[in-house]
């Protein structure tokens, strides 16, 4: 199954990025579990799921040296995604925070650097910081995470805001509020959606409903859950694992071809949004 390829997701710059990549959430935080996290990277790597997802606050740190591990040798290969915490985004402190990051990620370029989460820093400030590293190389696009319609909005009318090239949030079959305004908000100005925790860090796993769809389909519950999220144009999703078999079994969630009628009773079972909800993080 693993021969057929993984779609990609145009970001606004015209970059092309896999809609499957790799996260890193806590990743980086104990020694003893370092090589299987480097391996499962690796994996990834291998099988095409280039975009790797992670922030300085990962493991204060940790995360980022584990890819920069995981990509040695392989830097032209991937695709880094990485966060500044919303307390260093000033304009002199985003610049610090992304020279740290590049350090411990052990390369000269970020290729999409995210503000993690809005803070007390002025929108127009953040974003200058991002401009300005954008133009010295150091970061190949910027965009922003946990970002809600109205904040969204925002951004857009503040001095280069437009130069968003995607927002990260909590989205996944429990999680679908993004699908009443978000998403379709995002879709419409070509803004690529980045899906985190997409099977709610294994909690969603045990519904009945998904597990009956699922073995219809000779898959697992949180192949399905994937693929769900797969179907949404300019969605991004970044799936977290540290064994390298998951990362095998995440990849095959590409060729799952799911009926209209499975997609309904899905649906049913983790029914879509009817009205406005405030964004959810984690």
């Amino acid at each position: 199954m693993q021969d057929d390829p993984i779609p990609t997701v145009e970001l606004p710059n015209g970059v092309e990025v896999p809609a499957l990549g790799q996260g890193t959430w806590a990743m980086g935080e104990d020694a003893d579990h370092a090589s299987a996290e480097i391996e499962s990277l690796r994996a990834g790597i291998d099988l095409g799921m280039t975009l790797i997802d992670t922030a300085e606050m990962y493991g204060d740190g940790g995360a980022e040296e584990i890819v920069g591990q995981a990509i040695r040798g392989r830097r032209d290969e991937v695709f880094i995604v990485s966060k500044v915490y919303p307390w260093n985004a000033s304009l002199k402190g985003t610049i610090e925070a992304c020279e740290h990051s590049l350090e411990r990620l052990g390369t000269d370029r970020i290729d999409l650097y995210l503000l993690h989460w809005r803070g007390n820093y002025p929108l127009a400030e953040t974003v200058a910081a991002f401009e300005m590293l954008k133009a010295s190389g150091k970061i190949g696009a910027w965009g922003v995470s946990n970002f809600d319609t109205d904040d969204m909005e925002e951004l857009l009318g503040v001095p280069d805001g437009a130069n968003v090239a995607t927002n990260q949030v909590l989205y996944n079959l429990s999680r679908r509020g993004v699908e009443y305004d978000l998403l379709p908000w995002c879709q419409s100005r070509g803004i690529p959606v980045m899906a985190y925790s997409p099977i709610e860090q294994g909690h969603i796993l045990h519904d009945a409903e998904l597990i009956r769809i699922a073995k219809a389909y000779q898959a697992t519950p949180a192949q399905l859950a994937l693929a769900f999220l797969l179907e949404r144009d300019g969605v991004i999703v970044i799936p977290k694992t540290s064994n390298a078999e998951r990362v095998r079994e995440n990849r095959d969630c590409i060729s799952l071809e799911i009926t209209d009628e499975d997609w309904q009773a899905l649906d049913a079972a983790f029914p879509p949004p009817a009205s406005k909800r405030r964004l959810e993080m984690l």
